[in-house]
């Protein structure tokens, strides 16, 4: 069983204000477990189990990479019924409000997660040790990444610094304007890259070149309202290219990529870490420490090589499967076809006779602890080393440097095509732009960025069904939450409380 960093060492919330049961608020009324800063932070190993608290919420980001598929073009929700996991049917159909459970927990856990980064922020100072730079800089990371997927679900956010929320603050503190929660997720990454180390201390653990490559990303997406922007992407994913020592893998290796042994490799930039060794209830799944996205991407009662069993969910769009052309392996890699895999398995709710093959249960070694279901080791590649090379070539494209950008558009197609040139891009303009992006659907296929992209290119319209302009970019904020603010917090547009 390969070791990994993000265990729950933390059984307990390290929050004051916020604890993270299913059942949580942003505010939650009564702390579950209080530390104080006289009796926390005082030593090394202190921050050390603050950062594990922090960095633990990232596996409840599962649900960030399903729906994030589900709500585009990509995949359809499946299950088992149109009932089955209301709030995913719902977003599928572009039908959702702000009485949506699944929603709800990407707002709750990304603010768990965005208030454990801010408790080792707001005491950065207070013990002086070895790694202390090195440890508050992860804590920026964090802050940062949490903060960017609340800003890509929600839009703007109420922000606090470096400081905790606390009890109250829902009825003060305003939600900021988009503008100012880029400028605050800059800042941090800015930051963070200063003090982090090319080499992480840990497999798991943030790297330099992981902080520049999602500072690259906010600046891709910030260029979308700041169009100045595409010029800091193209610049710092530059940087992660040619100095951050990844490759992109070749091959066996290609078509192995999201296979166990591939993990934290040298096309990974940044994962997030999953474990088979500690199961978790349906009661509270974001709880897991496995991969919950995985065994609800399944086939229902699958027979046959290679995989096992799961819920139907998430399944590939017969359209979307078109878009790989012959020979392009990067259909084998996302897509497992039912039609002529060996295998048997019972149709579910939507049922296309495809799965997205990148994360569905694999056969494994030995039985896991806790429900099978919640316990797959897969790691999420959170950012890999092609992805970069996208978002590069798309910045490049859109600052009059095509030469560039058809570079790595290129090195990704031609593995793709077995390092076959016949099929790499050409152009410039808007031409090489619309054709990188395409580029981009098909290479990150399956892992959750499309609804995203096509928000943030403007093309959500006539691609997403149901999908409507001025209301559909953003998710409802939790009624939840617009309740406890008092209306301190604003219902984003389209939406009624």
């Amino acid at each position: 069983m390969k070791r990994k960093i993000i265990k729950a060492i933390l059984a307990f919330s390290i929050i004051t204000s916020l604890s993270v049961s299913c059942s949580d608020d942003f505010v939650e009324r009564e702390p579950v477990y209080s530390i104080g800063s006289d009796n926390y932070f005082n030593s090394e190993e202190e921050y050390y189990k603050a950062l594990i608290g922090a960095y633990d919420i990232l596996q409840s980001t599962y649900v960030n990479v399903i729906l994030g598929e589900i709500a585009s073009d990509n995949t359809f929700s499946g299950g088992g019924d149109a009932n089955d996991v209301i709030g995913w049917q719902q977003v599928d159909e572009m039908i959702h409000t702000p009485v949506n459970s699944n929603l709800r927990d990407v707002w709750n856990w990304m603010f768990a997660g965005v208030n454990r980064a801010a408790y080792i922020l707001e005491f950065k100072d207070k013990t002086e040790f070895t790694n202390r730079k090195q440890i508050v800089a992860e804590a920026r990371f964090l802050h940062a990444y949490y903060n960017f997927e609340l800003l890509k679900w929600f839009g703007g956010i109420p922000l606090k610094g470096e400081a905790r929320f606390q009890l109250g603050d829902e009825l003060t503190i305003p939600r900021s304007s988009e503008e100012e929660v880029y400028a605050s997720i800059e800042n941090d990454l800015l930051l963070a890259i200063a003090d982090l180390n090319p080499t992480a201390p840990q497999v798991g653990r943030v790297t330099k070149g992981a902080a520049q490559a999602l500072l690259g990303k906010v600046y891709l997406y910030h260029g979308s309202i700041k169009a100045e922007k595409y010029a800091d992407a193209a610049a710092m994913l530059d940087l992660v290219v040619t100095t951050g020592g990844y490759s992109l893998k070749q091959g066996d290796d290609y078509l192995n990529l999201f296979e166990e042994p591939a993990e934290n490799g040298t096309e990974s930039v940044f994962e997030v870490q999953y474990t088979d060794v500690e199961g978790a209830g349906f009661g509270c799944l974001q709880c897991s420490e496995g991969n919950v996205a995985v065994g609800f991407s399944g086939p229902r009662s699958y027979e046959g090589p290679n995989f096992t069993g799961g819920f139907s969910f998430n399944v590939p769009t017969p359209d979307a499967v078109g878009i790989f052309g012959t020979g392009d392996n990067r259909k084998t890699v996302a897509i497992l076809d039912m039609s002529n895999c060996g295998c048997s398995y019972t149709p579910g709710y939507k049922n296309t006779g495809f799965f997205n093959k990148k994360y569905i249960p694999r056969l494994r070694r030995k039985e896991s602890q806790g429900d099978f279901n919640l316990t797959n080791p897969n790691n999420y590649r959170a950012i890999r080393y092609a992805d970069v090379l996208l978002m590069a070539a798309e910045a490049f494209s859109r600052t009059s440097n095509p030469g560039k950008a058809r570079d790595y558009v290129n090195q990704v197609i031609e593995r793709a095509y077995g390092n076959d040139s016949n099929n790499i891009t050409s152009g410039s303009g808007d031409e090489l732009t619309n054709a990188i992006l395409e580029e981009r659907r098909k290479e990150m296929f399956g892992e959750g960025h499309r609804f995203f992209d096509l928000v943030r290119t403007k093309t959500a319209k006539g691609k997403i069904n149901n999908f409507q302009e001025g209301k559909n970019e953003l998710f409802p904020i939790p009624i939840e939450e617009i309740r406890f603010s008092n209306n301190n917090w604003k219902q984003n547009p389209g939406y009624s409380n």
